[in-house]
């Protein structure tokens, strides 16, 4: 019977300690399982803080246009509670990012490429890149408090619309290669004066007439043939008149080496040491706009090289000396041109006048010197603002002092852009001979195209006027009816 007993009980501890065993095992799995919900439950906290601020992940942001052009779902004001930071779209995108938060100064903005914010309240203004502007989509209609921003750097061969004044005043913000515009780019292929000024790739005039015996005095290298400058053209029959070694694919006379012929080897020390050995570059534009100037101008000066310029009719405003560049007068034979560069090339003391500035590492042209010390952004810069931040930031602080005047009660200010922000002439085409040309040529559809572009202007400052959504056949229809 006692042993009976013992063996009861040694079965309940038995038991109980089972049960215990058990209850442990539960409490450990139980650990564990919390502990792995803890974990994604911060791997979506970090997931769910990239997105934009706030609401923009809440149910009701994807708001939907209606034929009326009023939004679906508009609870709150610009600004308001609803948006912690004013959203500004990337309409015809740039820079590609889907988002991010910028700080300009004091100011923050929400940049985005999302189109689908166009409705969203907060929602204040839409920048475009010039060269993607596109008809097909625009944001219309157009809330009273959306403001349209343009960023275009690049030759009106890009989009000869954006060049009219129909076009260019629907903005209220501008970011050109224009002197005028908002903020001015003018001089955005110069990193500043220390590179303009140095030495690095200077080859002594003496070296340069003992290289006289195998180069020509005049290099050209251009692989966009046929622009609407119609360079090409004067070039061809210029070198009728002076030997011009031409390494590029247009008018193409003598090649570079193997490795410097790919366009991206263009700012390899190797080919600048080619062109440094050289008296004269030809330095023309791919389209004759004022103060559209290019890499073509600066670095020939970089280089201890006389550009023989042609371009920006206002190109003298922005020389670093009156005497740094020969400038083509186009009104003038080529051959007259030929005859003055044959003239410096053999007289040294005349050639040397042009590098005088470079032997002293002097710009005199203040105006220059105070445009590179004052430009609020840099080139190549790491220590400054690139120029696209600088535009954004514009913007960004632009749209805040009209939010922080509604606060105040007071009429929002208004920013328009002019006709000069952004202007170039008819494209020129120069009458005589010009040898023989591709069956591929571009050189006829430049006038033709500038023409066609200011009815294509015209049709879309009138639709744009309406404030409706439009279709391309409508666009094209309004263009040919003009």
């Amino acid at each position: 019977m006692i042993n009976s007993r013992k063996m009861a009980r040694l079965s309940i501890v038995s038991l109980r300690k089972l049960f215990v065993f058990f209850l442990c095992l539960s409490a450990v799995l139980f650990l564990l399982i919390t502990l792995q919900v803890v974990v994604e439950l911060g791997q979506f906290e970090r997931t769910v803080h990239i997105l934009p601020p706030r609401d923009l992940h809440e149910s009701g942001w994807r708001h939907r246009l209606h034929g009326s052009g009023l939004l679906a779902s508009e609870r709150t004001s610009p600004g308001g509670p609803e948006g912690q930071y004013p959203y500004i779209v990337w309409w015809s995108p740039l820079t590609g990012e889907i988002g991010r938060l910028g700080e300009c100064g004091t100011n923050k903005c929400f940049f985005t490429i999302n189109r689908t914010l166009y409705s969203h309240p907060s929602t204040q203004a839409f920048l475009f890149y010039g060269t993607d502007f596109n008809i097909e989509s625009l944001p219309l209609p157009r809330r009273e408090h959306h403001q349209w921003a343009l960023f275009h750097e690049e030759s009106p061969k890009n989009n000869y619309k954006l060049f009219h004044e129909p076009v260019i005043t629907l903005f209220n913000h501008t970011a050109t290669f224009s002197q005028y515009s908002q903020l001015p780019l003018t001089s955005q292929h110069l990193e500043n004066l220390e590179v303009l000024t140095s030495q690095t790739y200077l080859v002594s005039l003496n070296q340069k007439n003992e290289l006289r015996k195998t180069l020509a005095p005049v290099v050209y290298v251009q692989s966009d043939c046929d622009p609407p400058s119609d360079r090409d053209a004067y070039v061809s029959e210029l070198m009728k008149h002076i030997r011009v070694d031409s390494y590029g694919q247009c008018l193409h006379n003598k090649d570079l080496p193997s490795h410097l012929r790919d366009s991206i080897a263009m700012e390899e020390q190797a080919f600048y040491q080619i062109l440094a050995q050289y008296k004269f570059i030809l330095a023309f534009e791919n389209a004759v706009c004022d103060d559209y100037i290019t890499e073509k101008l600066w670095r020939p000066l970089k280089l201890g090289v006389v550009p023989v310029y042609y371009g920006a009719p206002n190109v003298r405003q922005w020389l670093p000396s009156n005497s740094s560049a020969v400038v083509v007068n186009p009104d003038e034979p080529p051959e007259k041109l030929a005859l003055y560069l044959k003239r410096l090339d053999e007289d040294d003391e005349e050639y040397a006048t042009y590098l005088e500035w470079k032997l002293k590492r002097e710009v005199s042209n203040l105006e220059l010197v105070k445009e590179l010390k004052e430009r609020p952004w840099g080139v190549q810069d790491l220590t400054q603002e690139n120029y696209i931040d600088v535009f954004e930031c514009m913007v960004c602080s632009r749209v805040w002092e009209n939010i922080d005047r509604q606060k105040k009660g007071l009429v929002p200010k208004t920013w328009q852009a002019e006709g000069n922000h952004l202007k170039c002439p008819l494209p020129r085409v120069f009458d005589f001979a010009s040898g023989p040309r591709k069956r591929t040529s571009l050189r006829g559809i430049w006038t033709a195209s500038y023409e066609q572009s200011k009815k294509e202007a015209r049709a879309l400052r009138h639709l744009a006027e309406r404030n409706k959504n439009f279709t391309v056949e409508q666009y094209w229809k309004e263009v040919f009816t003009d």
